[in-house]
Protein backbone atom coordinates (compact mmCIF):
# COMPACT_ATOMS: atom_id res chain seq x y z
CA UNK A 1 0.00 0.00 0.00
CA UNK A 2 1.06 3.22 -0.96
CA UNK A 3 2.27 6.26 1.74
CA UNK A 4 -0.54 8.22 -0.10
CA UNK A 5 -2.65 5.50 0.59
CA UNK A 6 -1.84 4.97 4.35
CA UNK A 7 -2.39 8.81 5.07
CA UNK A 8 -5.47 8.48 3.09
CA UNK A 9 -6.89 5.61 5.28
CA UNK A 10 -5.24 7.14 9.16
CA UNK A 11 -7.04 11.11 7.88
CA UNK A 12 -10.17 8.60 7.54
CA UNK A 13 -10.58 6.47 10.74
CA UNK A 14 -9.39 10.28 12.14
CA UNK A 15 -12.67 11.70 10.91
CA UNK A 16 -14.57 8.72 11.67
CA UNK A 17 -13.41 9.55 15.31
CA UNK A 18 -14.06 12.58 15.76
CA UNK A 19 -17.05 12.38 14.31
CA UNK A 20 -18.35 9.17 16.98
CA UNK A 21 -17.19 11.64 19.66
CA UNK A 22 -19.21 14.48 18.42
CA UNK A 23 -21.98 12.45 18.04
CA UNK A 24 -20.77 11.21 21.49
CA UNK A 25 -20.48 14.72 22.99
CA UNK A 26 -24.28 15.71 21.89
CA UNK A 27 -25.82 12.64 23.21
CA UNK A 28 -24.40 13.58 26.80
CA UNK A 29 -25.33 16.84 26.45
CA UNK A 30 -28.77 15.78 25.07
CA UNK A 31 -29.31 13.39 28.13
CA UNK A 32 -27.38 16.25 30.58
CA UNK A 33 -30.63 18.66 29.22
CA UNK A 34 -33.48 16.09 29.46
CA UNK A 35 -32.44 15.07 33.24
CA UNK A 36 -32.50 18.87 33.92
CA UNK A 37 -35.83 19.54 32.69
CA UNK A 38 -36.84 16.61 34.62
CA UNK A 39 -37.12 18.37 37.85
CA UNK A 40 -38.40 21.28 36.03
CA UNK A 41 -41.53 22.62 36.45
CA UNK A 42 -40.89 24.42 33.35
CA UNK A 43 -42.28 22.04 29.82
CA UNK A 44 -39.40 20.99 27.81
CA UNK A 45 -40.76 23.58 24.98
CA UNK A 46 -39.69 26.53 27.71
CA UNK A 47 -37.27 25.10 29.03
CA UNK A 48 -35.24 25.21 25.57
CA UNK A 49 -36.79 28.68 24.85
CA UNK A 50 -35.30 30.30 27.65
CA UNK A 51 -32.04 28.86 26.83
CA UNK A 52 -32.19 30.07 23.05
CA UNK A 53 -32.90 33.79 24.41
CA UNK A 54 -30.36 33.90 26.41
CA UNK A 55 -28.30 32.91 23.45
CA UNK A 56 -29.96 35.42 20.96
CA UNK A 57 -29.97 38.11 23.51
CA UNK A 58 -26.31 37.66 24.38
CA UNK A 59 -25.47 37.57 20.59
CA UNK A 60 -27.68 40.59 19.92
CA UNK A 61 -25.55 42.24 22.66
CA UNK A 62 -22.07 41.69 22.28
CA UNK A 63 -20.92 44.87 20.24
CA UNK A 64 -22.45 46.50 23.15
CA UNK A 65 -20.08 44.86 25.56
CA UNK A 66 -17.33 44.88 23.40
CA UNK A 67 -17.30 48.43 22.74
CA UNK A 68 -18.58 50.02 25.70
CA UNK A 69 -16.40 47.53 28.59
CA UNK A 70 -20.24 46.84 29.47
CA UNK A 71 -20.36 43.72 31.32
CA UNK A 72 -24.26 42.11 30.80
CA UNK A 73 -25.61 38.79 31.82
CA UNK A 74 -28.64 37.26 30.35
CA UNK A 75 -31.16 34.96 32.78
CA UNK A 76 -34.36 33.46 31.20
CA UNK A 77 -36.71 31.41 33.12
CA UNK A 78 -40.15 30.58 32.09
CA UNK A 79 -39.96 33.36 29.35
CA UNK A 80 -39.38 35.79 31.69
CA UNK A 81 -35.76 37.66 31.65
CA UNK A 82 -33.43 39.26 33.70
CA UNK A 83 -30.55 41.35 32.60
CA UNK A 84 -28.28 41.55 35.22
CA UNK A 85 -24.64 43.97 35.09
CA UNK A 86 -23.33 46.99 34.83
CA UNK A 87 -22.97 49.50 31.76
CA UNK A 88 -21.81 53.08 31.70
CA UNK A 89 -25.08 55.04 30.49
CA UNK A 90 -28.27 54.74 30.77
CA UNK A 91 -28.80 54.73 27.13
CA UNK A 92 -27.36 51.55 27.00
CA UNK A 93 -29.71 50.21 29.78
CA UNK A 94 -32.48 51.06 27.98
CA UNK A 95 -30.99 50.06 24.45
CA UNK A 96 -30.34 46.61 26.27
CA UNK A 97 -33.97 46.18 27.63
CA UNK A 98 -35.47 46.80 24.16
CA UNK A 99 -33.52 44.51 22.49
CA UNK A 100 -34.34 41.69 24.99
CA UNK A 101 -37.84 42.16 24.51
CA UNK A 102 -37.97 42.50 21.07
CA UNK A 103 -36.76 38.58 21.36
CA UNK A 104 -38.89 36.09 20.29
CA UNK A 105 -41.43 34.54 23.19
CA UNK A 106 -40.45 36.88 25.99
CA UNK A 107 -43.07 38.05 28.14
CA UNK A 108 -40.98 39.80 30.89
CA UNK A 109 -38.22 41.92 30.96
CA UNK A 110 -36.69 43.05 34.36
CA UNK A 111 -34.01 45.11 33.81
CA UNK A 112 -31.51 45.59 36.86
CA UNK A 113 -28.56 46.45 34.73
CA UNK A 114 -26.35 49.35 37.02
CA UNK A 115 -24.47 52.03 36.03
CA UNK A 116 -21.44 51.73 36.66
CA UNK A 117 -18.07 50.55 35.40
CA UNK A 118 -17.27 46.93 34.98
CA UNK A 119 -16.93 44.66 38.22
CA UNK A 120 -13.31 43.61 39.11
CA UNK A 121 -12.75 40.12 38.93
CA UNK A 122 -12.82 39.71 42.76
CA UNK A 123 -15.99 41.60 42.84
CA UNK A 124 -17.51 38.32 40.29
CA UNK A 125 -15.92 36.24 41.97
CA UNK A 126 -17.22 36.91 45.44
CA UNK A 127 -20.97 37.16 43.67
CA UNK A 128 -19.63 33.25 42.52
CA UNK A 129 -19.27 32.04 46.21
CA UNK A 130 -22.47 34.08 47.33
CA UNK A 131 -24.37 32.29 44.91
CA UNK A 132 -23.02 28.61 45.55
CA UNK A 133 -23.51 29.24 49.62
CA UNK A 134 -26.88 30.22 48.71
CA UNK A 135 -26.93 27.09 46.37
CA UNK A 136 -26.09 25.10 49.40
CA UNK A 137 -28.36 26.36 52.11
CA UNK A 138 -31.35 25.85 49.77
CA UNK A 139 -30.52 22.44 50.67
CA UNK A 140 -31.83 22.73 53.89
CA UNK A 141 -35.35 22.91 52.26
CA UNK A 142 -35.28 19.56 50.90
CA UNK A 143 -38.13 18.32 53.64
CA UNK A 144 -40.44 21.16 52.48
CA UNK A 145 -43.38 18.74 50.54
CA UNK A 146 -42.43 18.93 46.73
CA UNK A 147 -39.98 21.17 46.56
CA UNK A 148 -36.70 20.91 44.40
CA UNK A 149 -33.88 23.74 45.16
CA UNK A 150 -33.46 23.07 41.59
CA UNK A 151 -35.95 24.51 40.44
CA UNK A 152 -34.86 27.89 42.16
CA UNK A 153 -32.45 29.83 39.49
CA UNK A 154 -29.99 32.08 41.85
CA UNK A 155 -28.43 35.07 40.49
CA UNK A 156 -26.06 37.26 42.16
CA UNK A 157 -24.92 40.87 40.94
CA UNK A 158 -23.06 43.28 43.42
CA UNK A 159 -24.19 41.07 46.65
CA UNK A 160 -27.71 41.24 45.52
CA UNK A 161 -29.46 38.21 44.92
CA UNK A 162 -32.37 37.44 42.68
CA UNK A 163 -34.30 34.37 42.97
CA UNK A 164 -36.36 33.31 39.99
CA UNK A 165 -38.52 30.29 39.22
CA UNK A 166 -41.72 28.35 39.45
CA UNK A 167 -42.49 28.31 43.26
CA UNK A 168 -45.78 27.88 45.72
CA UNK A 169 -46.04 31.08 47.88
CA UNK A 170 -44.83 29.06 50.89
CA UNK A 171 -42.11 27.86 49.13
CA UNK A 172 -40.88 31.52 47.45
CA UNK A 173 -41.22 32.86 51.09
CA UNK A 174 -39.13 29.82 52.81
CA UNK A 175 -36.63 30.24 50.08
CA UNK A 176 -36.02 33.98 50.16
CA UNK A 177 -36.01 33.58 54.54
CA UNK A 178 -32.90 30.83 54.14
CA UNK A 179 -31.13 33.40 51.52
CA UNK A 180 -31.15 36.50 53.41
CA UNK A 181 -29.29 34.76 56.27
CA UNK A 182 -26.33 33.35 53.84
CA UNK A 183 -22.95 35.55 54.76
CA UNK A 184 -22.29 38.22 52.05
CA UNK A 185 -25.93 38.96 50.68
CA UNK A 186 -26.87 42.08 50.66
CA UNK A 187 -30.43 42.16 49.34
CA UNK A 188 -32.88 39.50 48.02
CA UNK A 189 -34.78 40.35 44.95
CA UNK A 190 -37.55 37.57 44.43
CA UNK A 191 -38.47 36.94 40.73
CA UNK A 192 -40.89 33.96 41.84
CA UNK A 193 -44.05 33.33 39.48
CA UNK A 194 -46.42 31.60 42.07
CA UNK A 195 -48.23 28.49 41.35
CA UNK A 196 -51.04 27.43 43.05
CA UNK A 197 -50.47 25.01 46.02
CA UNK A 198 -52.31 21.75 43.91
CA UNK A 199 -50.39 22.88 40.28
CA UNK A 200 -47.10 22.06 42.26
CA UNK A 201 -45.94 18.76 41.56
Amino acid sequence: MSLASKTGLLCLALLGSALLSGCAAVAVGGAATTAAAAHDRRTMGTFLDDQLIEAKAMTALFEDQRQHGANISITSYNLHVLISGEVPNRELKSKAGRVVADIPRVERVYNELRIAGRSSFMARRSDSLITARVKTRLLSLSKLPKFDPSRVKVVTEAGTVYLMGLLTREEGDQVAEVVRQVGGVQRVVKLFEYLETEQAG
